[in-house]
């Protein structure tokens, strides 16, 4: 992934933080979710205070684009501003490894200060249901 596609997305990622609705960790979490085809899917946390209401901003992101058909997925960008990286929870790693298994992932607590995480480093024991149709 070349350094202006990775600069767009976690300028797009940092957009969608200032959507964020936290009012109770007021942990603001933004993500940009390329595309094979070049769209971006952006994605914010939403809290609720009923705490298992809310959702993450990696989930909206990805549900966003499979709510419009799109499947086929680049890369993702994920951003807050902090001390430490936004790595995503275990939900939502196991979300993108459904449509995903080698997913690059940016991480990034600012413009400048980011990591690059494959999904498979992140969630190496991927879950997946085994049917016999």
């Amino acid at each position: 992934m070349d350094d202006i596609t990775i600069k767009k997305l976690i300028s797009a990622a940092k957009n969608a933080s200032k959507n964020s609705y936290s009012p109770y960790s007021n942990f603001k979490v933004g993500t940009a979710l390329l595309t094979k085809s070049g769209k971006i899917f952006q994605g914010t946390n939403v809290e609720n205070a009923s705490f298992p209401a809310g959702i993450c901003a990696e989930r909206v992101a990805v549900f966003g684009a499979i709510s419009k058909g799109i499947k086929d997925f680049e890369a993702l960008a994920i951003y807050a501003e902090g001390k430490k990286f936004p790595f995503p929870c275990g939900i939502c790693r196991q979300v993108i490894a459904e449509f995903c298994s080698n997913l690059p992932i940016i991480i990034a607590k600012n413009e400048t200060d980011f990591v690059i995480k494959n999904i498979s480093d992140l969630l190496p024991s991927v879950f997946k249901f085994n049917s016999k149709k």
